[in-house]
This record gives structure tokens, sequence and C-alpha cells, in this order.
């Protein structure tokens, strides 16, 4: 039996999507501006609660995002901001733009600071509010979603957002390995819908769950 092959993303030094396919690699992104970097220091650093993503977990968001070309961005918890950077720097090389939405007021009154002095208040519009009411008021559909809010919600976000998930496109979530008997609905999702494909990669170590959405 002759076996179809299939293109999909995928990024040498990051992580690869093969179904039985085709691997095309990808350049690299370029270099952070140290202004950036430093700003990106300052958010962790002051991160008592550790809401944000590691460092290793941020580059790999990047380069995600410019392997795959995305261009509507939704990201679900935005903490302070720190994803959210990382996300605009990869969509400053594809032309994108990045919807974030925080639920605490604080947060998001810092993750949008954060942004504008990342140089990023082009690409990167942070909204204020309970997600599930806020996402339907975002326009089209997506082409990568990142989700890192309330761990037992994630089955509720899969199930809202997915439909609105580009053919080829990526539903990621994070905190799948270190916190995944909070979101054992969630991964027993995604493992049985007919149109996912799905990985977990650990950039750093919370884990980052994919799933592909097929063509």
């Amino acid at each position: 039996m002759l076996q179809r092959k299939v293109a999909v993303p995928c990024i040498v030094t990051a992580f690869c999507l093969v179904s039985g396919g085709l691997v095309f690699a990808q350049s690299a992104p370029a270099a952070v501006d140290p202004a950036v970097t430093k700003l990106l220091a300052g958010i962790r650093a002051a991160d008592k609660g550790q809401l944000a993503v590691s460092e290793e977990d941020g580059k790999f968001l990047r380069v995600l995002v410019g392997a795959t070309n995305a261009r509507n961005v939704l990201e679900i918890g935005s903490a302070s901001g720190y994803s959210a950077i990382w996300i605009g720097m990869g969509l400053r090389q594809t032309g994108g733009k990045l919807t974030t939405i925080e639920f605490d007021p604080l947060r998001a009154k810092e993750a949008a600071a954060h942004v504008q002095r990342a140089g990023l208040s082009d690409i990167v519009k942070v909204v204020h509010g309970d997600a599930f009411k806020e996402i339907p008021k975002v326009a089209g559909t997506f082409d990568l979603v990142f989700l890192d809010a309330w761990k037992p919600d994630y089955k509720k976000f899969f199930d809202m957002v997915f439909p609105r998930v580009n053919p080829g496109g990526l539903f990621l979530a994070h905190n799948v390995i270190n916190k995944k008997n909070d979101m054992l609905d969630f991964l027993a999702a995604i493992e049985k819908h007919p149109s996912a494909l799905n990985t977990t990669v650990s950039p750093g170590h919370e884990g980052i769950s994919i799933t592909y959405k097929k063509r």
C-alpha cells in the first residue's frame, strides 16, 4: 500500500510534526534586541507566582510562530505579557497579529505596559476580561492558539476555540506535564478528536501539547 505523504511544519531546533510526511527546515529567527532581553529578564525576576512560561518555552513559541508563518494568533492567559512578547517577536517576522486575554486587571495592565516597552503594540493587543466572554468578540479564525490559563478550564477552551482553528493550524496548551492531573479531561479530548494530531514537547520542564488540525 502506497503511503500518502503530507508536508507539515518542522523546526529542526525545536520539534517536528511528521505524519508519514515530508520535512522541511526553517531559518533561525533574528537575535533579540538587548533592551527586550533585559525587559524579559525583569518580567521573569518579578514573577513570584511563576505564571510566566520558561525562557526555553518562550523561544520555542517564537520559532514556532515564524516556522508556521502564523498570522492570526490567540493567547488565553497573558499573565504579565512574557509569552506575548516572544510570540509578538515571531509575528514581527510573519506580519501577523496577536490577541492576548488576561482576566486579572493588574496583570493585564502590566502585560500591556510590557508589550509597549518591547515595541510590539502594533502587533499585540492585550484584552482584559473573562476569556469565555472575550473570545467570541475576537474576529476571524486562528492559525495558532496558545492556552495558559486556569487548568481545569482547558477542555472548555478547547471545545470553544478549536472549531475556529484553521485547517493546518495549531492549538497549544501549557503545563501539560507538570500539571497534567488538573486537565485530564482536556488531554483525553485532544487524543480522541477526529481532526487532531497530537504531540507533546518540553523545551522547559512544564510541557506543551501541540494539537495539529488536519487539513
